[in-house]
């Protein structure tokens, strides 16, 4: 005997990089399953892997290992706040003595895609010379921010693999015919004010944000913490 299927509502929302359209529905409890399971296990791969697991069940997209970290942290927020509720609990610590913890309520809706008004995928280097950078993949970030390698050598390492295109005044130059060791060269060529603005690109990247205002008990004192990144919000 075939079992009637539940109905599963569906939603619509945009991708914060793109502006492109997504529809996407709540996660089921054999999906909820799996994310129990992942936190569980401390497991910074596991968490990952289940993530983009759940993006590409609950979505229509193809290809999400190729989405930026915000679209992947924005999505997995937008199918959340559609499955198991409006708030977030989190414990955060009180900046003004940095040791009393306070446990706050964060209403899932509040919390938005940040966008600095100084970032740009276009990088002017000099008067001839302009970057095009893309975005890193989620796993591509946390390979480069979470290993013990020289951190200089991870930022070569990251700029290498999110370039897109490089142009002069004779012709656009498209990084994926180059080689690895030939765009590592390239940017270890850079000066430093050029590989400031290199920098400058991954650290105001689009990010989930929320400013969160909590009393500390003991001392009385209103704080104000800027809760950044998925981690901030389900680590």
């Amino acid at each position: 005997m075939a079992l009637p299927k539940l109905n599963v509502p569906q939603y619509n929302t945009k991708l914060p990089s793109t502006g492109a359209r997504v529809k996407f529905r709540p996660f089921l409890v054999k999906e909820e399953k799996l994310l129990f399971l992942a936190m569980e296990s401390g497991e910074q791969q596991d968490m990952i892997d289940t993530i983009k697991q759940i993006i590409e069940s609950c979505t229509d997209l193809k290809g999400v290992d190729k989405l930026s970290t915000f679209d992947i942290e924005y999505l997995f927020l937008q199918i959340r706040t559609r499955s198991v509720g409006e708030n977030v609990e989190v414990v955060v610590t009180c900046p003004d003595d940095n040791e009393t913890t306070v446990k706050a309520s964060i209403p899932l809706d509040a919390i938005e895609i940040k966008k600095d008004p100084k970032h740009k995928k276009e990088i002017k280097l000099d008067d001839e010379t302009i970057l095009t950078m893309g975005y890193p993949s989620l796993d591509m970030f946390v390979k480069m921010n979470f290993t013990d390698e020289n951190m200089i050598d991870q930022v070569f390492d990251l700029a290498s693999s999110c370039a897109e295109t490089i142009t002069d005044t004779n012709q656009v130059y498209s990084c994926k015919d180059a080689s690895k060791t030939e765009l590592k060269e390239f940017f270890e060529g850079m000066n430093s004010k050029q590989f400031a603005m290199i920098q400058e690109f991954f650290d105001t990247m689009p990010k989930l944000s929320y400013e969160l205002k909590v009393t500390n008990p003991k001392t009385q004192k209103e704080n104000t913490i800027l809760l950044e990144g998925l981690a901030a919000f389900f680590g």
